[in-house]
């Protein structure tokens, strides 16, 4: 089975978060994640995402926007995308050249998405402090986002990838997770992306303050999920890993573990299709992965949910009532 909603957060569009397996040594952990790259575009998933942290933090990598290209190698259809990238880490100018060579490469199939960070290693590791990371995340968002659509290039006009974006530009999303920061998308002319562990209500909020400023990306709500009898201990540890760096006014939003729990997979499908009409998302973004969940289980997973929820996921999601009409 393969996706036909192959560009970058299309509307509509059902993708999978995909995080290493810190259990393998490094060899493992690189072709572990191209192979359920490779096993999620074959199983019907639009596209697959990596996130970063540093230092191996569990779960996490250190080069997401180089991991996209390992994967985008590896699949037959569908896209990739680092999201979130830590912005505040890297000089914009040179993260706008990169991921618009990689685009060249793989036209139509890179998308990218930004954060800026919450961990104090991956500042510490870099040589700069969580203190600088809002202040340079607010200036080099909408700079990015220009030269990623072939605007305001200043000096590197003359780089063909670059230049290329103006006919081509390159799907941005940022996290948002408060007022301000989904008003800072929208004037920045970017997409959001939601946390995962956040209650309905307050991201439809969210996303009208979002419509409100005049947003037009997309709106990218992310769910954990698990078909079947899930790991709740491994589940129940994560959360209190997320919590470790979340501020507590945002954990007063949370759902228990965050996951979407079901032994059925239409049931599975229609609260993801109802949660994705109340919240007003245009599309979404599923995670299985956790420390104590090992590749084989992963595997199952991927190939369960793409064989036995996405078909019926698509069927709500197109109907009169659906989420993306």
């Amino acid at each position: 089975m393969t996706s036909t909603l192959s560009v970058p957060f299309a509307d509509g569009s059902v993708s999978m978060r995909l995080y290493p397996h810190n259990e393998l040594d490094a060899q493992g952990i690189a072709h572990q994640l191209c192979a359920q790259a490779a096993l999620a575009a074959d199983s019907g998933f639009d596209g697959v995402m990596v996130s970063e942290h540093h230092g191996g933090f569990a779960g996490y990598l250190p080069n997401p926007l180089q991991t996209a290209g390992w994967m985008l190698e590896h699949m037959a259809t569908g896209w990739a995308a680092a999201c979130p990238l830590l912005l505040p880490l890297r000089p914009v100018a040179m993260l706008a050249e990169e991921v618009a060579w990689l685009a060249t490469r793989h036209p139509g199939r890179v998308g990218l998405g930004v954060a800026p960070g919450a961990l104090e290693l991956d500042f510490r590791v870099m040589g700069l402090t969580k203190d600088d990371a809002m202040p340079r995340f607010r200036e080099g968002l909408p700079v990015l986002a220009a030269m990623l659509r072939g605007e305001d290039l200043g000096d590197l006009a003359g780089d063909r990838a670059l230049a290329a974006r103006k006919t081509d530009p390159i799907p941005l999303v940022s996290t948002a997770m408060s007022p301000p920061a989904v008003r800072r998308a929208a004037k920045s002319g970017v997409g959001i992306l939601y946390d995962g562990a956040s209650n309905p209500d307050r991201l439809r909020r969210l996303t009208d303050e979002y419509l409100d400023a005049g947003g037009t990306g997309p709106r990218i709500m992310i769910r954990r999920v698990w078909l079947g009898e899930p790991p709740r201990a491994a589940f129940e540890q994560q959360r209190d890993v997320y919590a470790s760096y979340t501020p507590a006014a945002a954990q007063r939003h949370w759902r228990d573990t965050g996951f979407v729990v079901h032994d059925d997979p239409q049931s599975l499908a229609e609260e993801l299709a109802e949660t994705m009409t109340t919240t007003g998302a245009s599309c979404l973004n599923l995670r299985i992965h956790v420390p104590g969940v090992d590749p084989d289980a992963a595997q199952d997973q991927i190939r369960n949910l793409g064989t036995d929820v996405l078909p019926r996921l698509r069927t709500l999601l197109t109907t009169p009532n659906g989420a993306t009409t």
